[in-house]
């Protein structure tokens, strides 16, 4: 059973954190109630406060945000007619927006179908053969035995090395890695299948051939119910970490002719998978213009704000008027990219210490801001960051005119944050702005690898720091610690 559009005039946000608090902004701006779920763990989290209802999952933590009976029990209590499962948790699991439908509630997103058959990576690479697409050499699903061991010699017999090794289902750089000889290739399958299981439920894997340090470039996309496809240009995502994208930029940089066919390309796969609702299209871009199909995110990304920001489109307003039956609300020609934007996620790591996380008490928080200057976050002064969610803290997001522009915007915006509490990546991100290769746009997905200069900084407190962090201690113990 598919739900079909229909009107509503509530909506539950079957997730936290910055992303809970971004649906929210624009479902209440089109007249939306929002009823906000939560953990006893997450009790204090700012997206409960943002909503006009909230109801508590259970005690936690994480397993109830991925507990799809209570979320459905949550928005008929509360009397949803909807569901928007924003990013991470069950946003990619197909038996959600079944159960949805099944409960007469409409999912803000792709039918189970299209997720079912996009979300896995063989299926979905099949899909894309079938289209006429280009595709990296990659093997069927490897059996979990002798067989499959033999098929993946066999693969890196005809294709040599690097190979990499990718799971089946899920994303977030979960259960990736990049082999170098026969050695690594059988213990990389063991920890690949091992790392699946535990991410996604199941071990299934397959083997790809490696491309050498290309561009990651992805192509937002738009479906609704009357039949329009369109994109909304590329996000070059090629600075990572492990396989996971620290800092995300739009439009891709690339030359028109490719940028064009890339684009042309991602609106012709969603029309022949029948998708709807907002996705996201990734590829892989060589050192000549050449490009691959990766694979389909079928959700709204972290990164969609750097779109919105150079196209002035709001992607969460046409995901809920397409869950409406509503057409998209403009057309292809009425898209444009003007000037450049940066997305950085401020997380709660130690870059130093291998980005680990680093929770605590945020005791002082002072946002930048300024011209050119988008904040999507979740913190506040007191908040604890907890060692049991994503240490995401606020995405910034930078505009400018010009590439130039938009670099100095993010260094100049990153130094006007205050954090006292929790170790943040923004050090990090300030020897990235400074550095040569950034500042000329020459980066690709060998990067971070390539750069590891970027950690040798040295961590000093600044005067103001200094001073809002003795208020901090001040305000918290009634007293100076000094004294």
């Amino acid at each position: 059973m598919v739900s079909s559009p229909q009107k509503f005039n509530k909506i539950l946000v079957a997730n936290r954190g910055e992303i809970a608090v971004r649906i929210m902004r624009s479902a209440q701006e089109l007249g939306l109630k929002v009823v906000s779920v939560y953990e006893e763990t997450d009790k204090d989290a700012y997206h409960i406060m943002r909503a006009d209802e909230a109801v508590c999952l259970g005690p936690g933590p994480c397993r109830d945000y991925l507990n799809i009976a209570r979320i459905i029990e949550a928005a008929q209590e509360t009397g949803a007619q909807a569901i928007h499962p924003g990013y991470g948790f069950l946003s990619e699991n197909p038996d959600f927006p079944e159960a949805c439908a099944n409960a007469g509630l409409v999912f803000i997103g792709p039918p189970p179908e299209v997720i079912r058959n996009l979300g896995s990576k063989v299926v979905a690479r099949q899909m894309a053969l079938e289209t006429g697409l280009p595709v990296i050499p990659a093997t069927p699903r490897l059996p979990a035995d002798m067989e499959g061991e033999q098929q993946a010699l066999s693969f890196a017999a005809r294709y040599g090395y690097p190979l990499m090794i990718k799971a089946v289902s899920g994303g977030g750089g979960r259960g990736i890695r990049q082999v170098f000889d026969e050695k690594g290739l059988l213990a990389g399958l063991k920890q690949s299948r091992a790392e699946a299981m535990l991410s996604f439920g199941n071990d299934e894997i397959y083997l790809e051939k490696c491309i050498s340090c290309p561009r990651h470039v992805e192509v937002q996309i738009l479906a609704d119910t009357h039949g329009n496809v369109v994109h909304l240009g590329t996000r070059n995502c090629s600075i990572q970490r492990r396989h996971q994208k620290l800092l995300e930029i739009a439009p891709a940089g690339l030359e028109p002719e490719v940028n064009s066919a890339i684009c042309q390309t991602a609106v012709r796969l969603a029309r022949e998978a029948g998708y709807l609702n907002a996705g996201t299209v990734e590829f892989l871009v060589g050192p000549e213009g050449e490009f691959y199909f990766l694979e389909v995110n079928t959700r709204i990304q972290v990164e969609h704000t750097v779109t919105e920001v150079v196209t002035g489109l709001d992607l969460v307003r046409e995901q809920l008027c397409i869950a409406q039956g509503k057409p998209i609300s403009f057309s292809q020609n009425q898209v444009v990219e003007r000037g450049y934007a940066i997305q950085v996620r401020i997380n709660a790591e130690d870059p130093k210490n291998n980005f680990l996380g680093s929770p605590g008490v945020v005791q002082v928080y002072r946002s930048s801001g300024g011209p050119g200057v988008r904040l999507d976050g979740a913190i506040y002064q007191g908040y604890e960051v907890s060692r049991h969610y994503d240490s995401l803290l606020v995405k910034l997001t930078v505009y400018g005119f010009t590439w130039e522009e938009t670099v100095q915007r993010l260094g100049r915006a990153l130094k006007g944050f205050l954090i006292i509490g929790v170790k943040t990546t923004i050090p990090y991100f300030q020897q990235i702005v400074n550095d040569p290769d950034f500042k000329q746009m020459n980066f690709d997905t060998s990067y971070i690898d390539t750069h590891p200069q970027l950690l040798d900084y040295r961590e000093e407190e600044r005067e103001v720091d200094k001073i809002a962090r003795l208020i901090a201690e001040i305000n918290a113990h009634g007293r100076n610690p000094y004294a």
